[in-house]
């Protein structure tokens, strides 16, 4: 066990510390204010610099002291001290020093502690995969689920009747067309068919249309589906749907089941992915990917004339 003259030399040695801190703070502040003696900027900062050092001392000691007291069991009591000169933090608990004195000395700077928090970008690479034999994810790559399927059952076409149609307010080349496609509501239609089709051969046509587009203003108007045609750059055709068909009827593809997507997200680019595969082959027949569409029991649907092109 320590000695008690060991515990009074070093409770001394602390108390003589304080005191040099206090007539340094002194000497300083008599040098400030005596105008006759100048005092160098090299001075003040060495003289800054044995005030941090004798901090540091102090709390060295007094951090030696109390890990000697602690080993020999005496009870921990507040120095006091002269809170003019400097300012301690309350006694610690026994088990928050020993904590402390585990703990390496210096503390690692912010940009260290945000950098050990963030996630090695490896590690996401190196994750270890299902074994053989185990279940896959329900997110995994190889199961098949509604996104990631890319075919004409996610676009929803459906015929529909022109019962008005007038020509855009804003735009000489679009027709405004309000299009019955048996919901509760008729639908607007924005269409470039101005310089292909005339406005008589418009009304009351029926025809196809692709209603689970995002709604999209042209020229200030909002519209709520588009009309297919069979199109080149100098021509374009609407779609003719088979003898029979009615209002609301869906067309499908045999070869490509499902149901279609209650609105194609813009993001994914459904569309965008499946307009190139729509086409009207050699025998005038609407295609995807070379399977024709047709509304069941009825028939398929034709150009009226083009052969090989696209559909859009």
């Amino acid at each position: 066990m320590a000695s008690v003259s060991i515990l009074e030399r070093l409770n001394q040695r602390a108390k003589q510390a304080e005191s040099m801190i206090a007539a340094l703070k002194k000497q300083i502040e008599i040098i400030r204010q005596n105008a006759a003696i100048a005092i160098s900027k090299p001075e003040e900062d060495r003289l800054k610099l044995e005030n941090q050092k004798l901090r540091a001392d102090v709390e060295e000691l007094k951090s030696q002291l109390m890990l000697a007291e602690i080993k020999n069991g005496v009870k921990q009591v507040p120095l006091p001290v002269n809170k003019t000169v400097m300012k301690t933090e309350p006694p610690k608990k026994d088990q928050d020093v020993k904590t402390e004195v585990k703990q390496a000395p210096a503390a690692t700077s912010k940009q260290n502690q945000k950098s050990e928090k963030k996630p090695d970008k490896k590690d996401k690479k190196d994750k270890p995969t299902a074994a053989a034999g185990e279940p896959k994810s329900k997110k995994g790559k190889n199961e098949p689920t509604v996104e990631e399927k890319m075919d004409v059952s996610r676009l929803d076409f459906r015929v529909g009747k022109i019962v008005d149609v007038k020509k855009h307010p804003d735009a000489d080349t679009l027709y405004v067309e309000e299009v019955d496609l048996g919901e509760e509501r008729n639908r607007t239609v924005v269409s470039g068919l101005v310089n292909h089709i005339p406005l008589d051969q418009m009304q009351n046509k029926v025809a196809v249309f692709m209603c689970n587009l995002k709604p999209a203003k042209m020229r200030g108007i909002l519209s709520e589906a588009m009309i297919m045609c069979a199109s080149t750059p100098e021509k374009v055709e609407i779609l003719n749907v088979p003898t029979g068909a009615a209002i609301g009827d869906r067309v499908t593809c045999k070869a490509y089941p499902g149901n279609p997507d209650g609105q194609l997200n813009p993001k994914k680019k459904v569309w965008e992915t499946l307009a190139p595969d729509l086409k009207v082959n050699k025998d005038k027949v609407a295609t995807f990917r070379g399977e024709p569409l047709q509304i069941d029991g009825k028939g398929m649907l034709m150009a009226p004339s083009l052969t090989d092109v696209k559909i859009k």
